[in-house]
Order: C-alpha cells, then structure tokens, then sequence
C-alpha cells in the first residue's frame, strides 16, 4: 500500500503491506531534490519503484537500518546502477548483508519483510548531504538505534528525524532502543530553528520547538520516576503498572519485544535486545 502526500518541495511517502486485517503499521519514506530520505519496507518496495519510475534520483540517505526503512534500496540500487546509498558508518555493514546482520522477529517479517542487500557509503555527525538546491547537514542521534541519524536544511528549516521523534508519550519501548540516548538525541535536534518537522511515520509537524520539549520533559519525567521507585526497592513489574499503566495491543502484536517492562528496563540500562 502506498499513499503520496505532497509538501511544498517534498514528496511525503507513507508505505505498508497490505494485510487481510485491519491493523498496520505504516512507514514514511521523503523524496526531495532528488534524494530519498529512507525507502520504506520490502514489501511495498514494487509500489514505492513504481511510482518513483519517472522520477530523477541522485542517492538515498538512510536515517537508519531497521527494515522499514532500507527495504527498497535493494531494488532501487539494482534498477538505477550507481545510486549511492549513504548512512551511518555503523550501518554499512547492515545494509550489505540484512538477513546476516539484523535479527527479524515475527512481526517484522509479516509487516515489513526481508530488505535485499545494498552497498552504503559512509555518513558521519557534522557531514553535509548536498543536492541540486540544498545543503542537508547530518547530525548523530542514536538511542532508537546505534547507527541512527536525522537531516537538517537550515535555509528551509527542514529536519528529517527518522524514528527518533514520531510523536505521542511513550508507555512501551523495543528490546534493545536506549531511553537516554533517545533523550540525549532529542536535546540535540531541540535546540535547531526548525520550522517544519518530517518524521519516520506519523503527521509533519509545523514549528516543532514545542512538541519536541514536551517530548523530553515527558520521557525525562517518566524517568525520574522509575529511579525512583527502584531505589525504594519495588519490583520491575510493579513499577510497570505504576508508571505505563495496564497491558497494550502492541505487546502481544510483538510476541513481548515491544512492551511496557523494557521502557522500564530500559531506564535502568538493563533494556538487552534478543
């Protein structure tokens, strides 16, 4: 499934697989100036090539390496001999070989799918990605994962977060993301004079100042509150109830990767991914 929203010079491309249930999960992929920012997941790789048929494409830059977000580089590389594929150095050798680098539980096969093999180039904190028209600097904000990175364009006030910022208070967090290296990265990207904020899904926000520190008081609050009542000796499980409240969908969509105890576990550096 594929849905093409435009915004000023950007193109907005939200992709999912379509399923025979009513639940999916979408995720966004960005063309402007003739780079896309990520390419969506495997499955819906044949539309996301479709649509970019007739369309010029200089290089795709990778927020980073989880599947929804490089399963069409595979296809596009192969289709367009020479388009550089650029990302974190620590994501290189991810995009060569996916299936050998990058554990798949269940639900990531079923939603997103098995990207094919691309060959990536370095792009490291404080680099600038240069296209016809604009000038995209590159800043490291790891904590979602370690090889994660978003894109700012000053003159426009662009800032492309991947899946660091998607919007929303979190009450669950994936096996293996770092809560204070998120938190870390969103102080980062909150001190930009951004005016316009594209995420990895969910909507774009305008003027996103307020959003993005709303974010980080909500998380650090959040925080404080789990070290607090592990220090005065409550379980892992009690705190869960205390501070995420009662059981969500997503933790049995996951098979338990994503749940309410590794936000917790993750506050307490103990959040190991498997």
């Amino acid at each position: 499934m594929l849905k093409v929203t435009p915004f000023d010079k950007i193109t907005r491309f939200d992709l999912a697989r379509k399923l025979p249930i009513r639940w999916r999960y979408w995720t966004t992929a960005y063309l402007v100036d003739g780079m896309m920012v990520d390419s969506g997941c495997a499955h819906s790789a044949p539309e996301l090539l479709t649509a970019l048929a007739d369309t010029p494409l200089n290089c795709i830059v990778n927020t980073h390496t989880h599947e929804d977000h490089i399963g069409a580089n595979g296809d596009l590389q192969s289709q367009r001999p020479g388009l550089g594929i650029y990302a974190h150095p620590l994501a290189l050798p991810i995009l060569a070989d996916p299936r050998g680098m990058q554990r798949q539980q269940l639900y990531r096969r079923i939603f997103w799918g098995w990207p094919k093999p691309s060959i990536g180039k370095p792009l490291s904190d404080g680099e600038t990605v240069e296209t016809a028209h604009h000038r995209f600097q590159v800043i490291y904000t790891p904590g979602h994962s370690p090889d994660h990175i978003c894109l700012y364009e000053p003159e426009q006030g662009w800032l492309f977060t991947g899946d660091l910022f998607v919007g929303g208070k979190e009450r669950a967090l994936r096996a293996g993301y770092d809560i204070w290296g998120i938190i870390a990265s969103l102080k980062r990207i909150a001190g930009l004079p951004a005016t316009r904020l594209f995420p990895g899904s969910a909507q774009v926000r305008d003027n996103p100042k307020q959003e993005l520190a709303s974010k980080i008081n909500h998380l650090e609050e959040l925080g404080g509150r789990v070290l607090e009542l592990h220090g005065k000796g409550w379980s892992d499980q009690a705190i869960v109830r205390a501070v995420c409240g009662g059981a969500m969908q997503i933790e049995w969509i996951t098979l338990g990767h994503f749940t309410r105890k590794n936000l917790v576990l993750s506050y307490l550096g103990m959040n190991k991914d498997w």
